[in-house]
């Protein structure tokens, strides 16, 4: 355009348009009758050529979302709303609304209708339980397994790898169980050692060790009437198995240094990140212990089993910290959700916690960018051979006759030398990972 070029009142408002979705996104701005004035290119396309110049904005969308939008209009409230017809594509089957009101000299002019997509589907049933958000299908089933198995004393054993959410799940029984006004206690069986771990469960008499000056109760008897929370509980030396093997038969607890039994009334729910089976027959786990903590198993998915949740949770996550941050981040761009979506996810719903927090942080605008995301999602892509096995639902997919030693070094690469979360990635124990990285050290010394 030439200096000094007068632009046309048509031109204004598309450099405007532009403008305003530079900063605020997918925009459609509407008259005091609801109607539509103009649309952005971004609005345009979110919405698939659905509204034009003149329509009434709900007349764009599907017919049971009239109510949400007038009400989005009234009020500061975000509607999520489905575009009208069959043939919405999966990317827009349902979109958010936010509008802001304009005005001239107090007497309202209209509004700037802000979209962005939503993943969560309204004709979907998202359910909240006990902390847990999903709406996927599988994991609404699993929900009405913890219900069921809360109404009994059973015990129950909750089986999944880090992050997933197993203290919710068992906070769950808790709460849904007769023993909901009694105490919940939990404890992580892989953070002490036997010894301490012996007398933090048993507790002790004063004098029973050095330092132990007064009696201590444990964990059982502090669980009197209500629930105790063994997570890890596979990681139990030998010892400890057999002694709570027989607080299981008994219902009775001997404390450390003490003679006489003790009556316990506790319901314990028990956590795993390993295939107690599988550490029966490799001679690691009791079998008749095994057999008493899992009564009633749960098995919890890992989030790349469940990757329609992924987007959904990102944004209840920058929602939650939109609510008490210092900026907003109104949406995710096209590139950071395809990064999100790829993501293998090893430390689960927790790591999604974490690196949403991580953007927040980094983020300086309204759009979380992926340059904004943790290091890792902007690495290469994974070789074929470890995008496999991160894709397996199974923890034991590489099994390690089969594994390779450069496998190993390009998990230690993704994770930047973590060696707990490269044997994660890789489906194996720490154990075996640390062997092989040393047969392999040794192999090069010959």
């Amino acid at each position: 355009m030439k200096s000094g070029a007068r632009l046309l009142p048509e031109e204004v408002l598309r450099h405007s348009l532009r403008a305003l979705e530079l900063f605020a996104g997918p925009t459609v701005l509407l008259d005091a009758q609801a109607r539509v004035l103009a649309l952005g290119t971004e609005a345009q396309a979110l919405t698939e050529n659905r509204l034009s110049p003149g329509q009434r904005l709900h007349e764009g969308f599907a017919k049971t979302a009239e109510n949400e939008l007038q009400a989005a209009l009234r009020s500061p409230r975000e509607a999520v709303v489905s575009l009208a017809g069959p043939t919405a594509s999966p990317r827009t089957r349902a979109l958010r609304v936010r509008a802001t009101p304009l005005a001239e000299e107090g007497r309202s002019t209209g509004w700037a209708v802000h979209l962005s997509p939503c993943h969560v589907d309204p004709n979907s049933r998202e359910e909240l339980f006990h902390g847990l958000w999903t709406q996927d299908l599988r994991m609404r089933r699993l929900f009405r397994i913890i219900e069921k198995a809360a109404r009994t004393e059973a015990n129950v054993l909750v089986r999944g790898e880090s992050g997933t959410g197993k203290e919710r799940v068992a906070t769950a029984l808790h709460a849904l169980s007769s023993r909901a006004r009694g105490p919940f206690r939990a404890i992580n069986c892989a953070a002490l050692s036997p010894s301490l771990l012996e007398s933090e469960l048993f507790g002790h008499v004063r004098g029973a060790f050095t330092g132990a000056v007064r009696d201590s109760p444990g964990h059982f008897r502090l669980a009197q009437g209500g629930t105790l929370f063994l997570d890890e509980v596979a990681e139990l030396s030998p010892e400890l198995q057999a002694k709570l093997l027989r607080v299981l038969e008994t219902r009775t607890i001997i404390p450390v240094g003490g003679r006489e039994p003790i009556s316990v009334d506790v319901r314990i729910v028990a956590a795993t990140h390993r295939a107690l089976r599988q550490e029966v027959e490799q001679g690691r786990f009791r079998a008749d212990l095994m057999y008493r903590l899992r009564v009633v198993p749960i098995f919890l998915p890992a989030l790349r089993e469940r990757p329609g949740d992924i987007l959904p949770l990102a944004e209840r996550f920058l929602a939650e910290l939109n609510a008490r941050g210092s900026h907003p981040v109104l949406r995710i761009s096209a590139q950071a959700r395809r990064q999100l979506q790829e993501y293998a996810w090893p430390g689960n719903v927790r790591e999604l916690r974490n690196v949403m927090e991580y953007a927040h942080v980094m983020s300086e605008g309204p759009t979380l960018t992926e340059a904004e995301l943790p290091p890792e999602f902007n690495e290469q892509a994974r070789p074929a051979r470890l995008r496999r096995s991160l894709a397996s639902p199974a923890p034991t997919a590489v099994q390690p006759r089969d594994l390779h030693l450069e496998d190993i070094h390009r998990a230690l690469e993704q994770t930047q030398g973590n060696r707990v979360r490269a044997a994660s990635l890789l489906g194996i124990s720490r154990v075996t990972l640390w062997r092989r990285l040393r047969e392999g050290q040794g192999a090069k010394a010959r």
